[in-house]
């Protein structure tokens, strides 16, 4: 079986939360820290957090973090008493817990990031064989979301497609393997791009919506048996080998894994022609809190941090330097879905996890 270099997570997540020491000053910091900021944070940002530039930049800020990683929706079911910020991957949770706590005005937005499939060379191959994917490099390509919906509806096998032979790991029903939609955010977000497909290109937004949608939902979900509740999961699976051939994760995580040196040469990365982008967004719970993620937002130095990381600041074009051939500076081609109400979306995820 090939490996792809393992991944070095900050850190391991176990099930819902998980407590993690994000950032802080050592005894021999001489940095100029002098407020704590306490927030709850999607896992996808623990590693921008632990990175010891940030705990940096922050100190000169006048801040230090300490956080704990949750799934983004899971958030609703914090006891956030205490809580400088939550700091979800979408504005969908973000609103939710915005309306739960009192908090008014616009929500700081600091950075994003789309969500993508990653895929082994030979799967992807065999899905641009088939009309499911084109290639535009040997690591990068486009997934064709209408075709590969309706290969999900006729319950279509890899052993179907042609090509799929000469690769004993391509075996079973094609899908996409995705984390619970009804408690991590990136699970939540494709079940949207997947339903404004299915929706004739229109977002679902009453019950008849819903109704039309639910039956391929289900079966994009309940293939999947069980699912994790963190997209850091899925992926360190997959750069493991282990598991799905095609998992959704967010770009950000690939171009972390590449900024950090690796560049498997098995990994394609396909952007749906139809995605959602993740817009990681705060709510503030107290005023540090806010100053705090208007900093993330405002400040060269964070925003430049954000990129090493693999997240697209707000507000720029030229910001995002992808290496190599595996990104998109400039996401030409893919369509934005838009993302249907909290109560919606919270509907939908309980009809197809059914």
């Amino acid at each position: 079986m090939r490996r792809i270099a393992g991944i070095v997570l900050a850190v391991l997540l176990v099930g819902g939360v998980v407590a993690a020491v994000v950032a802080g000053r050592s005894d021999e910091d001489t940095g100029t820290a002098t407020k704590t900021v306490r927030m709850v944070i999607g896992s996808e940002k623990a590693e921008y957090f632990a990175d010891p530039d940030v705990v940096k930049a922050l100190a000169a800020k006048g801040y230090t973090v300490k956080a704990e990683t949750s799934g983004s929706w899971a958030m609703e079911g914090l006891d956030l008493k205490g809580y400088d910020l939550a700091f979800p991957s979408s504005q969908a949770p973000a609103a939710e817990l915005a309306g739960r706590y009192g908090v008014r005005g616009t929500l700081p937005r600091p950075f994003y990031s789309p969500l993508v499939v990653v895929a082994h060379r030979d799967a992807a191959q065999v899905l641009a064989a088939n009309g499911l994917a084109t290639l535009a490099t040997g690591h990068r390509g486009t997934l064709q979301m209408a075709a590969y919906l309706d290969a999900v509806r006729h319950d279509r096998t890899w052993q179907q497609l042609k090509g799929s032979a000469k690769y004993g790991e391509l075996s079973g029903t094609l899908f996409v393997s995705s984390t619970d939609p009804e408690s991590s955010n990136s699970g939540a977000l494709y079940l949207a791009a997947a339903s404004y497909v299915d929706n004739g290109g229109r977002v679902v937004a009453d019950a008849a919506g819903l109704d039309r949608t639910a039956p391929l939902l289900k079966k994009l979900v309940t293939v999947q048996g069980a699912q994790q509740t963190s997209s850091d999961a899925v992926f360190r699976d997959f750069v493991s080998d282990a598991g799905n051939p095609l998992v959704l994760v967010y770009e950000s995580q690939v171009a972390s894994l590449l900024a950090g040196g690796q560049q498997p040469g098995d990994l394609v990365v396909l952007y749906p022609d139809t995605t959602v982008n993740s817009d990681h967004t705060v709510v503030p719970l107290t005023d540090d809190g806010r100053a705090f993620a208007e900093l993330l937002g405002s400040d060269p130095a964070l925003r430049r941090l954000a990129v090493r990381h693999g997240f697209r600041p707000q507000g720029t074009a030229t910001g995002f330097a992808p290496a190599g051939t595996y990104l998109q500076q400039e996401l030409t081609g893919v369509k934005q879905a838009p993302v249907p109400t909290s109560a919606v979306l919270h509907e939908m995820a309980r009809r197809a996890r059914g």
